[in-house]
């Protein structure tokens, strides 16, 4: 079965109580027992829900992996995956990280015990070189945030298998639908569902999916002692979300592609980063199907002149968060990774002329005149042609 088609229909059977096509809103915090401890397979929403077991399963399907497992944010779901892990273990973790991972690991783990040695994604040899006796897992975000920055999966795969470490890849940006770390040899998935797979900004959630027994026990077990699940609703709405994940993505990269090739000729544009245009377009061909939805860009300035281009800005929102239908445009330095100090920030490529974009599936001229005309009331206008 093919990517379209289970994203519609794996884990998501015609209700057997009612027939319903849909899989239904199981909007129950419990469930009656036929006697002491025998029932239809669920006992408490905490522990198990049939909307959200049919997400984990489209889910699983959808990395060709053989665990899914639902929470209620893509933080969640990461303190899920960092939940094995015990004082003195350490990490190697790629530098360029969404601030919300890079505070989790710095300012939740690291005083529990848990240390951090962080490498340049795009230099797969560095991760080899930070591996200590202590290192138990390897973190990668790839393409990254926010700079599109892409890290060898297959090629960090081998370097943590010989080390018998773990291989944990966010796949947030890329989507299944255009990369799938399990078949090149990681051995955990994690998303933000909140993204592309729930696809229209109107809930939040994370995914992490595995194909190893014992590995998804014990973030089963994690899941269900710490409890933050999504609620049914949440879980159907992700599921209605993922049906379209295919086509949506599709539109998102067309429109990215037009969009950063104009940036590119704009001399208002200092630097451009998207997959599709980077020294690493090879290892982008080999490891994913398509270049995804997200651009990076520097403006000629800095604050002064980001801040006037993105509040001009009429379809394009001013927003946290990516990868809905509506376009999003957002200033890293202070938003989404605000929690990382401004001297690591600034080495790391994050400064204050840097400026990213949630490509939606609008009209691609209307988006494009949308960003001249933003151009137009901050710098020079040169990008529709």
């Amino acid at each position: 079965m093919r990517f379209e088609t289970k994203a519609i229909h794996i884990g998501q059977d015609a209700d057997s109580a009612t027939g319903a096509t849909i899989v239904p809103i199981y909007q129950s915090a419990t469930f009656t027992q036929d006697s002491i401890g025998v029932h239809k397979g669920y006992d408490y929403s905490r522990s198990g829900n049939p909307t959200r077991t049919a997400l984990e399963e489209s889910l699983a399907s959808l990395e060709n992996g053989n665990y899914g497992l639902a929470f209620a944010s893509g933080l969640a779901a990461i303190t899920s995956v960092l939940s094995i892990l015990r004082p003195g273990d350490n990490v190697v973790a790629s530098d360029d990280l969404y601030g919300g991972t890079y505070r989790l690991f710095e300012k939740v783990y690291s005083p529990l015990g848990v240390t951090f040695n962080f490498v340049d994604g795009a230099n797969t040899d560095e991760f080899e070189n930070a591996i200590n006796d202590k290192t138990k897992l390897i973190w990668v975000e790839t393409p990254t945030n926010p700079l599109l920055k892409l890290s060898d999966i297959k090629a960090i795969s081998a370097i943590a298998k010989r080390n018998n470490i773990l291989l944990a890849v966010d796949n947030t940006f890329a989507t299944p639908y255009f990369q799938q770390p399990l078949d090149l040899g990681a051995d955990i998935v994690v998303h933000s569902t909140t993204k592309y797979i729930g696809g229209h900004s109107d809930v939040v959630g994370g995914a992490v999916i595995v194909n190893d027994i014992e590995l998804y026990e014990q973030i089963k077990f994690y899941q269900n002692a710490a409890g933050g699940v999504p609620g049914p609703f949440d879980s159907w709405l992700t599921l209605r979300g993922l049906k379209t994940l295919a086509l949506r993505m599709q539109r998102h990269e067309e429109n990215a592609k037009t969009i950063a090739n104009a940036l590119l000729d704009n001399p208002n544009v200092v630097k451009v980063h998207y997959p599709g245009l980077s020294a690493q377009v090879e290892l982008a061909k080999k490891q994913m199907k398509g270049f995804g939805g997200m651009i990076s860009f520097e403006i000629k300035g800095g604050f002064e002149e980001a801040d006037k281009f993105v509040t001009s800005l009429k379809i394009f929102s001013l927003a946290e968060s990516l990868g809905g239908v509506e376009s999003l445009v957002s200033y890293p330095a202070k938003m989404t990774h605000a929690s990382i100090p401004k001297e690591e920030r600034e080495k790391r490529g994050i400064t204050d002329s840097l400026i990213r974009l949630s490509i939606g599936i609008e009209n691609v001229q209307d988006l494009l005149e949308d960003i001249e005309q933003a151009f137009s009331k901050s710098v020079e206008p040169s990008l529709v042609h």
